[in-house]
């Protein structure tokens, strides 16, 4: 079976049916191609030399020994690559190879083709490079207060934005402060990065497989680097294994086909999983303090917080990553007063960047915990506060915009307080030990342990920012009873394969849909990121195939003679509104015809924050609920986590088991982020890039989830539908560490809770 048949064989489905994935039972089975399954003949391996120092002056590069071994083919550094010497998503501050100076450990020196994985172990082995070491930026503080000299041209700071509004000097009755932690996290997709390129004859070009999230945005960057036209670098979407941002930069994409022009033969490059730690972005590091100022009664008055997310050694896109995190600073409450300083800086850390969440999960952490210090304060429970602060459709941002989408943060908070507790104790009626903290470990006494519930409640914003030009390109064409679909849309498993031909078969009264590879053939998608693909892709496909249903009509109205506006769809045929008995089914309708339309479809514009941080930035906005129940063992400082209920704000459920397997997979990443996933850095090393040392959520870890979704369509989204991959791992992360306080009563300021965190 090939991957352009599980894409195609699909089940007929319509636009709210739970509509099965047509990659799914491949995956599941093994069966499905990944980017790293591709077969090609005659392709050399290559290979990625990468610093071992955090910070350091090149002294000297030797690459000749490596052309000394048998079976290599080429080897390339900085002064190979031919176009641009630098790349990035927001500013090309990031260098396909380190020439002078190497900033992260794990910064690409060099990289060679060769016959074989062993062969280009032994030929990066053979490179000389010899360093100068220099002191290392790795606290973010330092590069805020200018305590470090630059460590790039482009200075230390990549960005610094203020948020002021309403009242500066404004005061509460009560007022309540923390601060704040959030460890770096990675994305921890289970297939790495793998890429194959095919050079043209000549090197007039290359065509790339590759496991992306933005096609397009590679190939602008790719050929900038290449010195080609971008027609000439052609992009293919390889089988993606998860992605949560991670697949947003660049990585290895630039080397291989460099590889691959340098020695024209095709060229496979797959990390391994140390190699993929090293070789792509991670969440952000946070450090916030915030303090609440409110009346007696709980309604918040004014909020102050300071942001400092460490983004590493290079920009990604931190510059937007901080913008997120301090327009967020309220949360899904009112405001009117506030002053928020955040500041996103290098360091000798590696590069930080996009991660599902994208800035307001740092937010989010620390202003649900100080909701939590409010309620204490005001003599309120967790669910009170939050309702009292609720924010509506209408209310004002602490950056001035007005918030139109549908804004149900009361609704999903009072619907996950309605939905069910655990009636089951401590171990189950049965004391089942794998029910404890510990689990398998068979470490925990019952007697010990106490549960605990807490609260999280998110908003989280929905496409670009900030003045982007976002738009998505799809094409339909309509012939003989069949539809196909043309879109660049990354599928990294949120399922857009699946709601496309929803959205076709609902339109058009078809059962074939065809979706085409998915490559750089037609204009951009945009990137599969910040919640936008089902609004932004799923505009254009809508569009498309409206278009395209106009154009059926207007066949059908000459053929009997009528006004093309009586027609419409009904099941699986053109029927006239006026004279339902009349009606021809859409098979014989376009059969001997073809209607094909292309479409790009873009959202209201946004705008720039300003010095203070007001502007209509943000497109829109979903929201969402969590209550966590926990139990912990305190002397040993275990969690487990006993049950998650959540409602979210979805706008339409397009595909509601798709939806559901969305909430419960964010889940899980905020779970990880709650009690174990942290990337440990001492002195720029990373400590833990492998799975036996960086700890994720299994089976055994994921609760039972209770789901509620709130369904009220968002009249500015295309098919009333809001994004709902991010929203589920945002708020559940201050909600689990709120039930571990619960449980112990101890302050807990920074997630991932660790064992010393909770031993009291």
């Amino acid at each position: 079976m090939t991957d352009r048949d599980l894409l195609t064989k699909q089940r007929p489905g319509r636009i709210g049916d739970s509509v099965l994935r047509p990659d799914g039972s491949a995956k599941v089975q093994g069966e499905f191609r990944f980017s790293s399954d591709l077969p090609v003949e005659g392709a050399l391996w290559g290979a990625t030399l990468r610093s071992k120092h955090p910070y350091a002056r090149i002294v000297r590069l030797d690459v000749t020994p490596a052309w000394s071994i048998p079976g290599v083919e080429t080897v390339i550094t900085a002064a190979d690559v031919p176009g641009l010497a630098t790349y990035g998503l927001v500013q090309p501050d990031q260098p396909v190879f380190a020439s002078d100076v190497v900033r992260y450990v794990g910064e690409p020196i060099a990289a060679v083709a060769a016959d074989h994985p062993e062969t280009c172990r032994r030929a990066l082995e053979a490179i000389i490079v010899e360093y100068e070491l220099l002191d290392p930026l790795t606290d973010p503080e330092d590069a805020v207060s200018g305590a470090h000299d630059p460590i790039h041209p482009a200075g230390n700071v990549i960005r610094h934005q203020r948020v002021v509004c309403g009242d500066a000097n404004a005061t509460g009755a009560v007022v309540v402060e923390g601060e704040y932690e959030i460890g770096m996290q990675d994305q921890a997709f289970l297939g790495l990065e793998a890429a194959l390129a095919l050079p043209d004859p000549g090197g007039a070009g290359v065509e790339l497989h590759v496991a992306t999230q933005w096609l397009h945005e590679d190939q602008k960057q790719i050929a900038a680097c290449l010195g080609l036209p971008t027609s000439a670098v052609r992009l293919v979407l390889g089988g993606v294994g998860g992605a949560f941002g991670g697949r947003e930069d660049l990585s290895l994409q630039v080397h291989t086909c460099l590889l691959a022009l340098r020695s024209g033969r095709p060229v496979r490059v797959h990390y391994g999983r140390e190699e993929s730690f090293l070789g792509h972005i991670h969440r952000h590091p946070a450090r916030i303090w915030m303090r609440h100022h409110a009346d007696t009664n709980g309604q918040i008055i004014k909020i102050e917080a300071r942001f400092v997310l460490d983004g590493g050694a290079y920009a990604s896109t931190s510059h937007a990553v901080l913008t997120n995190a301090v327009t967020h600073t309220q949360g899904p409450y009112r405001c009117e007063n506030a002053v928020v300083d955040g500041w996103a800086v290098r360091t000798n850390n590696p590069p930080c960047g996009a991660m599902r969440g994208f800035g307001v999960v740092q937010a989010c952490f620390a202003h649900e915990s100080q909701m939590d210090r409010l309620a204490a304060a005001c003599g309120l429970d967790p669910v009170e506060i939050r309702l009292r602060n609720a924010m509506r459709t209408g209310d004002r941002l602490i950056t001035g915009q007005v918030v139109e989408s549908v804004a149900p943060v009361e609704r999903c908070i009072r619907e996950t307080n309605a939905l069910p507790l655990p009636d089951e104790p401590v171990g189950g009626r049965h004391l089942d030990p794998m029910l404890l903290p510990g689990g398998a470990g068979l470490t925990a006494d019952v007697s010990h342990i106490r549960r605990g519930i807490g609260w999280g409640v998110a908003i989280k914003n929905l496409m670009f920012s900030e003045g982007f030009d976002d738009y998505a390109t799809a094409r339909c064409e309509l012939a003989d009873g069949v539809a196909t679909l043309k879109f660049a849309t990354a599928e990294v498993g949120q399922g857009f394969v699946t709601i496309a031909p929803q959205i076709a078969r609902t339109l058009l009264g078809v059962d074939e849909v065809v979706v085409e590879r998915i490559d750089t053939g037609i204009g951009s998608a945009g990137s599969t990121s910040a919640s936008r693909q089902t609004w932004m892709s799923g505009g254009a496909v809508d569009a498309a195939c409206r278009k395209v249903r106009e154009r059926l009509f207007e066949h059908v109205g000459r053929l009997w003679a009528v006004d093309p506006l009586r027609l419409v769809i009904d099941g699986d045929s053109v029927v006239d509104s006026v004279d339902p008995q009349r009606r021809i089914g859409v098979a014989e309708a376009s059969a001997g015809n073809r209607f094909a339309e292309t479409v790009e479809y873009r959202h209201r514009p946004t705008t720039p924050l300003d010095e203070n941080g007001q502007g209509d930035c943000h497109t829109a906005f979903a929201f969402v609920a969590h209550r966590a129940v926990v139990d912990v063992d305190p002397e040993l400082g275990l969690v487990k986590v006993v049950q998650i209920a959540t409602a979210q704000d979805v706008g339409v459920a397009l595909n509601p088991l798709s939806v559901i397997g969305q909430i419960e997979g964010g889940i899980s990443q905020g779970l990880g982020l709650a009690v174990m996933e942290e990337i440990v850095m001492r002195d720029g090393r990373m400590l833990n890039p492998s799975f036996t040392d960086y700890l994720l959520p299994t089976f055994l870890d994921m609760p039972p989830v209770l789901t509620t979704l709130i369904e009220e369509p968002d009249p500015q989204a295309p098919l009333g539908a809001k994004g709902v991959g991010e929203p589920p791992c945002i708020s559940v992360t201050p909600a689990i560490a709120a039930a571990i306080r619960d449980a112990i009563g101890k302050d807990l300021w920074r997630v991932p809770v660790r064992p010393y965190d909770i031993c009291l």
